[in-house]
């Protein structure tokens, strides 16, 4: 498990591979973070555990000696290669999949019952981090998801209404899941170091999740790309009746014409899946 500039750098010369910067290949190094991942996931024997972007196989070494059963997703043939060559041929519980984890977000994760409590466990590359979970979002829901991120991301996942963050991303991952943690995370922790600042998060299943379908996902996202226009006007010529009754009772709820998107509270979204008569514990 390379923990280390020296030990990594060493491995990808002889692969004869440069971290790819449009993949956002910066490759985990400290074991500290690597131990933190594993304990706030609270990964135990047997548990079905998704790994996205696994690189050079640091973090999932340490999923493995807990006990995981692991499925992973890499799009980088070449470390495909390599991780097919140090875990898939001696390790049967390591499942790779080479592929874009946009394309198939939770790559060779049976559909079975028994990994109906499945987590996920993931450095991800911060280019598809929200793509990624957007579709998340739209399906099998894990149980819990401990997510090294770009701070900036976590900022605008984590924030509340009447704030310049909150946006489409934070009101359908606020609906499903709680934010138990969040832990700054330095530069120097990854190999080559990133210019921006990263953070692991922790978030959690909620009892009753709300998902939003994909009508409405789109429609609340072009909301917040007018972010700063007054949401009536723009909501004048929609032709689903359930969103122009939603829009009818913000009013009752108490908030003013001239109300934009990002004034609006979580609870208020919410109400616009249950308008739309959305189960939410099915996918759009």
């Amino acid at each position: 498990m390379p923990l280390n500039p020296k030990q990594t750098n060493s491995i990808l010369e002889t692969l004869g591979h440069a971290p790819n910067k449009k993949l956002g290949q910066n490759f985990l190094i400290d074991g500290n973070i690597v131990r933190k991942s594993i304990e706030l996931a609270e990964i135990g024997p047997g548990d079905s555990v998704l790994e996205i972007g696994p690189g050079l196989g640091t973090l999932s070494e340490a999923l493995l000696a807990e006990g995981a059963e692991l499925y992973a997703v890499e799009k980088d043939p070449t470390l495909a290669q390599y991780l097919t060559e140090q875990l898939t041929q001696d390790t049967p519980s390591f499942h790779l999949l080479n592929a874009d984890c946009t394309q198939v977000p939770l790559g060779l994760l049976p559909d079975s019952a028994n990994d109906a409590a499945f987590k996920i466990v993931a450095n991800l590359p911060y280019a598809v981090a929200t793509p990624w979970l957007d579709s998340i979002l739209s399906g099998r829901l894990p149980q819990r998801m401990v997510l090294m991120l770009q701070k900036e991301a976590v900022d605008r996942y984590s924030a509340a209404a009447q704030t310049k963050n909150f946006g489409a991303i934070s009101i359908f991952l606020q609906s499903a899941y709680k934010i138990k943690s969040t832990h700054a995370v330095s530069a120097s922790c990854f190999y080559p170091k990133p210019k921006v600042d990263s953070c692991l998060i922790r978030l959690d299943l909620k009892e009753t999740p709300i998902l939003y379908s994909r009508e409405i996902k789109a429609f609340i996202r072009q909301i917040f790309t007018q972010r700063r226009k007054q949401i009536i006007p723009l909501c004048k010529k929609q032709a689903n009746p359930k969103i122009q009754t939603w829009i009818d009772s913000l009013a009752a709820e108490g908030y003013e014409k001239t109300v934009r998107a990002e004034a609006i509270q979580l609870s208020s979204w919410q109400q616009l899946a249950y308008k739309t008569n959305h189960d939410p514990k099915k996918g759009p």
